[in-house]
């Protein structure tokens, strides 16, 4: 059994209907915390019960915010984790090649979503002197890798600054802000690329395995916990040794 280290604080995790989301959000409640599940898709939403919202909304942010803390009181803690990486027939568009539809729909889910959330949630923080914030980046934030796209790694990569420069403004008021960059991860959305993808990832890392989302939660949990109370500004890689930077 997980020890109590959240217990009593308010989360809210994006992202949360399945994969490493999913796995977040349960790892928290595991530890005490209230936790509030956002997902964009309904049907993911129904089946993790978790509240409807489309981060890139910011009127949907709002009223989802407002939900959660009518029910479980103000949010102590924020997990950036929604995400998207569209693929056709399994691989990413290259730039030259890329609707400008689809780079304005990841920018905005990927990057301006959590920016909406902390755009929300950061007075509360800062008026209670407390805050924690993770932001999901991604290895490919770091380093190239052609599994994703242009648009995803241009998201990645500017959590990453987003992260470092939130932990400057909002350090003097109780909040740390830090990202976590996943390699791969066995999650559905990883499953889209394929067996022959994901065995040449698995040959690269030192670990020879792809990671779980139980062992990225671990690491949210551990950066949202007491044991980080020092740490912010910082990206953690949960990569098992793949692209090392």
């Amino acid at each position: 059994m997980a020890a109590a280290t959240h217990a009593g604080r308010v989360a809210i995790v994006t992202g949360a209907g399945r994969g490493i989301g999913a796995a977040i959000a349960a790892e928290l409640a595991a530890r005490g915390a209230k936790v509030a599940a956002l997902e964009a898709d309904p049907a993911l939403a129904r089946q993790a019960g978790a509240i409807l919202c489309d981060v890139a909304d910011r009127d949907a942010v709002d009223a989802a915010c407002t939900r959660v803390e009518a029910a479980l009181g103000p949010v102590d803690i924020l997990v950036n984790n929604a995400g998207i990486s569209p693929k056709h027939d399994g691989r990413a568009a290259p730039a030259f090649e890329m609707d400008p539809a689809e780079w304005d729909r990841v920018l905005a889910v990927n990057l301006t979503g959590a920016w909406n959330l902390v755009r929300r949630l950061t007075p509360g923080m800062v008026a209670r002197r407390w805050g924690r914030i993770v932001n999901q980046s991604s290895i490919a934030g770091k380093a190239f890798t052609p599994i994703v796209g242009c648009h995803y790694a241009a998201t990645k990569a500017a959590l990453i600054g987003l992260t470092r420069h939130l932990a400057g403004e909002l350090g003097p008021h109780g909040i740390t802000v830090n990202a976590i960059a996943p390699g791969r991860i066995a999650t559905p959305m990883v499953a889209v690329a394929g067996g022959a993808t994901n065995a040449a990832v698995v040959a690269e890392t030192p670990l020879r395995r792809l990671g779980t989302p139980e062992e990225v939660a671990r690491a949210a949990c551990f950066l949202t916990g007491p044991d980080a109370e020092f740490v912010t500004g910082q990206t953690i890689d949960v990569a098992g040794g793949w692209m090392m930077t």
